[in-house]
């Protein structure tokens, strides 16, 4: 005999907040769905959600009989896009803002259609067809979802703090209802994520005891969790879970199975721990159990450096601290009358951070440039030199030319001046946007020599690195360096630059480095990658392997 699982169940749509918005209008029409991993595109949803609002008033006055509900439902799109609208980057910048923007127009939105079809609600649905061929898909919702898992993982973010809207000690979020625990939870359980699908169930019907007006169904909510409990090694507590779904549902044969099953573990649990003893023992308590399963990599030192490092924790000292300077530069005529304020962050590799380099005005300008063009980034394959989508990078991104604008040359102009390097092999400006709980996991910037199809040989390898920080961030966001425990925190206006190779031509291999995962605010980036061919004079060439 054996459990059965809970994954051909049906999940109630029912919510605290029925649909809040609507996804972008045709402007990102030719892009993939993904409207979480940039919150740009997330923008977008807030206007679409304020359209819809004004039709849905029309349809109102067109069916007397559900205006209760309808009337209620318009009310909430006014006021949450009102508020919202007036800043929408900081809205998006709050995870569970995000989250719940994407829930609404997924698992929630057939009910809202259920009770629009028939009528009016048949034309109403009819005026807004465009727009629903925008809404984010369920592979938004799990994108959204993983992102808030991931940010409650890398930052040691307490479940219950999370649910009830406490980031890192401050009130940022909306409070969660039972029914979006349980999306996440259940989203984690489609993807046999037993940890945190206990740790979100639980925590579902915590809120679901405190909830006025219930939003999800409690027999359904303990299914789930008392079969996660089961895979987690706890077979007393999914007995106990699912005694209690029975009280809901007598009937039911699957729960009905599944308590004998569980019976029968822990009688032969008994039984064994009694063999060989003459005599009762006391009944064992069982102590929960709900380990986090990790890769081989994440279980990795490097791993937990970067995870620690992106929590602002300090991993190692730096012997070389007392010898780190700030200063200006006026090495180039650029800098003559405005000189560079540099900052040294770590001497070997040299890693430095360039403040107040670009303007407001510029970094208006790549935006706007970048935004239309905005895609899921991607990462390089070192076997076939392809580009390709990574669940490691969760970012959008757009490349952007010289000759497209002179600010673009203004931009690319500063790196030269501030490097000393030609730009001559250097590839194009890469803007990037990190959407709900972007990252980039610990990788480096230059091919290793296995890697034969990662650059074209005219151009040679990346040599350095220049980052420049067009937002700043409120909470998260940091390019991290796990090997040497440094930290840069996003500060806009601001450009960071290595070297990616050592003067003999060998990379540097201390320069592996993250992008922490976005707690909350809007991260935006550019970056110049400098390749080597054209340095020669520039940075000549050591014969030792190790300088």
């Amino acid at each position: 005999m054996c459990v059965v699982s809970t994954s051909a169940m049906v999940v109630p749509n029912t919510i605290s907040l029925v649909l809040a918005t609507v996804v972008a209008l045709a402007a990102i029409y030719s892009c993939q769905a993904e409207v979480f991993s940039a919150l740009v595109d997330l923008q977008r949803v807030l206007y679409a959600e304020n359209d819809i609002a004004q039709k849905l008033r029309i349809y109102i006055n067109q069916e007397e009989s559900r205006i209760a509900y309808l009337k209620s439902l318009a009310d909430s799109y006014e006021a949450h896009s009102a508020e919202a609208l007036q800043d929408t980057e900081s809205h998006l910048a709050n995870p569970v803002n995000s989250f719940l923007l994407v829930k609404r127009f997924t698992s929630d939105w057939d009910k809202v259609e259920q009770t629009l079809r028939t009528n009016y609600g048949d034309e109403f649905l009819q005026s807004i067809s465009r727009t629903l061929e925008d809404f984010p898909d369920q592979e938004d919702l799990t994108g959204a979802a993983s992102a808030l898992i991931r940010l409650q993982d890398t930052y040691a973010l307490e479940t219950k703090k999370l649910a009830r809207g406490e980031i890192q000690g401050i009130q940022y979020s909306p409070i969660l209802s039972a029914d979006d625990c349980f999306d996440l939870g259940r989203i984690s359980y489609n993807q046999q994520d037993y940890y945190h699908t206990v740790l979100w169930m639980q925590q579902a019907l915590s809120q679901w005891n405190e909830e006025h007006t219930k939003t999800i169904d409690k027999a359904t909510l303990l299914d789930y969790l008392s079969f996660s409990a089961s895979m987690q090694g706890n077979t007393r507590a999914a007995l106990n879970y699912t005694i209690e779904w029975l009280t809901l549902e007598p009937g039911h044969q699957r729960a009905l199975n599944n308590k004998k099953y569980y019976e029968q573990v822990l009688e032969e649990a008994e039984a064994e721990r009694h063999k060989g003893d003459e005599g009762d023992l006391p009944v064992q308590e069982e102590e929960f159990k709900n380990e986090r399963i990790l890769d081989d990599y994440r279980s990795s030192m490097e791993f937990a450096t970067y995870e620690a490092l992106c929590r602002n924790e300090i991993t190692r000292h730096d012997p070389t601290a007392h010898l780190l300077t700030c200063q200006y530069k006026r090495h180039h005529p650029l800098y003559y009358i405005r000189p560079l304020k540099e900052e040294t962050m770590y001497l070997k590799p040299w890693i430095v951070i360039y403040h107040d380099i670009l303007t407001d005005t510029e970094i208006a300008k790549v935006k706007e440039l970048a935004t239309p063009r905005l895609k899921r980034a991607t990462v390089q394959n070192p076997q076939t030199g392809q580009l390709e989508t990574a669940y490691y990078r969760v970012s959008k991104s757009a490349w952007l030319r010289d000759e497209e604008d002179p600010l673009i040359l203004a931009v690319s102009n500063k790196v030269n001046a501030a490097s000393n390097l030609t730009l001559d092999t250097a590839e194009e400006l890469q803007v990037v946007n990190y959407g709900i709980g972007g990252h980039y996991e610990p990788h480096f910037d230059f091919a290793r020599k296995e890697e034969k199809a990662a650059f074209d040989p005219d151009s040679g390898n990346r040599i350095a690195t220049a980052i420049f920080y067009m937002s700043d961030v409120a909470a998260g966001g940091a390019t991290v360096f796990p090997n040497i425990g440094v930290k840069l925190w996003p500060e806009k206006g601001a450009m960071a630059f290595w070297y990616n190779l050592l003067a003999s031509g060998e990379g540097d291999y201390e320069t592996r480095h993250a992008a922490c995962p976005v707690l909350t605010g809007s991260k935006w980036v550019c970056n110049k990658w400098i390749h080597e061919r054209g340095q020669e004079f520039k940075r000549p060439c050591n014969i030792d392997p190790f300088v």
